[in-house]
This record gives structure tokens, sequence and C-alpha cells, in this order.
């Protein structure tokens, strides 16, 4: 399973992160970012996403054929104005697309989740379970703080999710198994030995349980 790490604003809370939304100005003529991945399970995907307000210019390569859903109202009632993402998936159950939105600058990622049949995909403080081959929507989670990365394994019953200042774990059904919170702010998470460890923007190295959350020493 692969993802990316997420954008360059630490430490942003939920209300600080809408109001920097309601005041950022437009990127006008910035350019959208493309990648194309295939992930697991046959699944091709074409990501393309840029900064507040340019919406209109990520959507302007839109392919067409299969379903398209806008998720942004799930964001904010302005999630026009926010940074937008585009999602086109091609896979053995035809061709999808979702819309994303984000109150802070961000790279979307995703990880595909076999046994469960799910693509997680992490995009600003949201995290999204699509059913990998309908692009049907089976859950969704909102973050206190911005989300780093979606982790994986076939040797967990979860997926773990690592935000700025908070690790939990969510089940195939979208529920919520274990959640920890930190005193200092993640800047790095990575599955190493069987191990989640996290690195703080302070450079303090930590270790947990992936399938507990329970600290690791030694």
């Amino acid at each position: 399973m692969t993802d990316r790490p997420a954008g360059d604003r630490p430490g942003i809370t939920r209300d600080r992160a809408d109001a920097v939304a309601r005041s950022a100005p437009s990127t006008g003529s910035a350019t959208p970012r493309d990648a194309t991945i295939t992930y697991p399970g046959a699944l091709r995907a074409r990501w393309r996403w840029a900064g507040s307000g340019q919406g209109p210019a990520v959507f302007a390569l839109s392919e067409a054929g299969g379903s398209l859903e806008d998720l942004g109202p799930l964001v904010s009632p302005l999630f026009d104005q926010l940074c937008r993402a585009e999602l086109r998936i091609d896979g053995p159950g035809g061709a999808w697309t979702v819309r994303l939105a984000s109150t802070i600058s961000d790279d979307p990622a995703a990880v595909f989740w076999d046994d469960a049949g799910l693509l997680v995909v992490k995009y600003g403080f949201h995290t999204y379970g699509f059913d990998a081959r309908t692009g049907a929507v089976r859950w969704t989670h909102r973050s206190a703080s911005p989300v780093l990365v979606v982790l994986g394994s076939p040797r967990l019953r979860h997926v773990v999710v690592q935000a700025e200042v908070e690790t939990f774990a969510i089940e195939a059904d979208g529920t919520v198994g274990w959640r920890i919170a930190h005193n200092d702010v993640v800047s790095e998470a990575a599955l190493v030995g069987g191990r989640l460890v996290l690195t703080s923007y302070t450079g303090q190295v930590s270790a947990l349980d992936p399938a507990t959350g329970r600290p690791v020493t030694g």
C-alpha cells in the first residue's frame, strides 16, 4: 500500500482552517497538478488537484463515462471556494469519478484495502472509504487536524489514519476502533517492523502497536 505526505500547513486546527479558507484569495492561473497511479485490484487512478478557487481548472479535463459524484458539500457549503481534487478510477467494475474539497492545501492520496474492497482516500481533514468497484461512499470521517497518511497492512483488521495530533483506526464499516491523541504535532508516520513509528516536528520518535494503539517500548 502506498501513500503520499500531506500538505504544508502543520498544526492548523479545524476552526482556523475554515477561517483560512474563507479569507484565502484565488490562486488565479495556478496550474492544477496531475498524477496517474495504479493501485492493486487493477485500479487505474487519475488524480488532479489545485488550490483554492481552482475547481473549474481541475475539472476542465474530466473524463466522460461512468458515475460522477461531488462530495464537496460534505466539507463546507462554500466548497467551490476551497481547494479541489478529482479522482477518476477505471477498474474491473467500470469507471467512476469523485470530486473532493479541502480547507487547506493538500496532496490527496489513497490506499487499496483488499479484504474490505475499499479504496481509502485522504484529503485535508477528511478520510473517505469508497467501494473500489463502484465508487459508492461507504463512510467518511473528519479529523480534528489535517490527515498526514493512511496506512494499511494485511495483518491489520483496520486502516490506521495518522493526523497531525491524533492517530485512529477505522474498521471496514467506518467504525473508529481506537483513537489516541498526541501532545506534540506528528510530522511523519510509517509502518516499520510491525510497529507504527511516529516522528514529531521536534524530532522525537515513538512507536505504537498498530493493532491496538498502545505504546511500544524497547
